[in-house]
């Protein structure tokens, strides 16, 4: 009997470009295969979890402790909302909105009305090049930063000294009302900064997402009565929808000091966790060094954790999307991603390519005793043991 599962997204892990990628601009992209050329790697435990088993992969070990797969993306996009949605079983049909020139007049216009700020830049942008670029003017005019990537995202930048968090908050809600149907973007996203040229992103980052058009895996385990855990930007990414316990955090190191803290509870259910360092530090900037000494963190993380696992616990390890540290530009790119499973009812096994990320959920449902309403085909009888 499985009492609970841990499932751990290394946000943007991704191990190889789908077969679709190109038409994304994302052709040889490989997040794990940049990140395999840094001496800052160390992947010992992933690797006797699983990882370099995987079908396509190298250097596996004899016998992994854990089960293994590689996850195919069935919908449409790279986001972060499309890719943690399709693991709890809902599928994207179509890609969110994106703004590679900006956003459209009526909707800035709307939003300075409604908010009685103006807006500055509205152009795709780095999060930290942005601040550098309009922060003295924004400190100047007031005037709200606005940006976007090639994520469906809207984003606002405002210093705490100019913006205090909770109007800025409210900016974004604003923003949130205003962006729905045919400009329903993913996430709108405040991100809050400080200090004084060069200036600092604050922690206080929060994020405002869509609503998800059905019930997902997170409905159906609370729906059942079921404790659902959720660590770092989980709850923003479904806008808190089927959340029973929502914790912040501030970065991986954080992330894996409170699933920790979680994983010491006597919850039963469900516990989702994102560790964010991975895609929006590392993969973002194309810093490959940071990618890899962050993986090398979490792997020696890793030992602490399984070591304190439960007789009914299970352990999940995946990515959302890929972000390739050695790829051109700044944005996702489309891949494959992986999942680890270990526990002590888990038999080792190659679970092969798995045809959706929705899989994931249909196993959490399957492992808790949860009726699976939504796609996916559970793997949870080929490894509980």
């Amino acid at each position: 009997m499985i009492d609970r599962v841990f499932l751990i997204v290394l946000d943007s892990f991704g191990i190889g470009s789908m077969p679709d990628a190109a038409a994304y601009g994302d052709a040889g992209a490989d997040t794990f295969g940049s990140v395999l050329r840094s001496e800052k790697l160390s992947i010992e435990n992933l690797k006797q979890l699983g990882l370099c088993n995987i079908d396509g992969m190298h250097g596996g070990v004899a016998a992994p402790v854990g089960a293994y797969a590689r996850m195919t993306e069935k919908s449409n996009g790279k986001d972060t909302i499309i890719g943690h949605w399709e693991m709890c079983g809902v599928i994207s049909q179509r890609d969110m909105p994106t703004y590679p020139n900006g956003f459209p007049k009526e909707i800035l216009d709307e939003f300075t009305r409604r908010t009685g700020r103006g807006v500055l830049c509205n152009l795709p942008y780095s999060g930290t090049k942005v601040i550098a670029d309009y922060g003295k003017e924004h400190i100047e005019t007031g005037k709200l930063i606005v940006y976007t990537s090639a994520d469906s995202v809207f984003q606002i930048a405002a210093h705490e000294d100019v913006v205090p968090i909770e109007e800025l908050y409210r900016c974004c809600e604003i923003a949130r009302e205003i962006l729905q149907g045919e400009h329903g973007v993913g996430r709108v996203i405040a991100r809050p900064f400080t200090g004084e040229h060069p200036f600092e992103r604050t922690s206080r980052r929060h994020d405002y997402a869509l609503l998800p058009p059905h019930a997902t895996t997170l409905d159906l385990v609370s729906g059942a009565g079921l404790d659902t855990v959720c660590v770092g930007k989980i709850s923003d990414v479904f806008a808190g929808q089927g959340v029973t316990k929502a914790i912040k955090t501030s970065g991986n190191t954080d992330g894996m000091a409170k699933t920790l803290e979680v994983q010491k509870t006597d919850f039963k259910g469900f516990a989702f966790i994102n560790l964010v360092d991975f895609d929006m530090i590392y993969g973002h900037r194309r810093d490959i060094d940071g990618y890899a000494a962050a993986i090398a963190e979490f792997d020696g993380w890793l030992p602490q954790f399984m070591a304190n696992m439960r007789e009914g616990d299970v352990l999940m390890i995946t990515g959302d999307h890929g972000c390739d540290p050695g790829y051109k530009g700044t944005d996702h790119t489309r891949e494959y991603t992986p999942l680890l499973v270990y526990g002590k009812q888990i038999a080792p096994k190659n679970l092969g390519v798995r045809e959706s990320f929705a899989d994931i959920g249909a196993s959490v449902c399957a492992m808790l005793g949860v009726e699976n309403t939504l796609g996916g085909e559970s793997f949870a009888r080929e490894v509980l043991q």
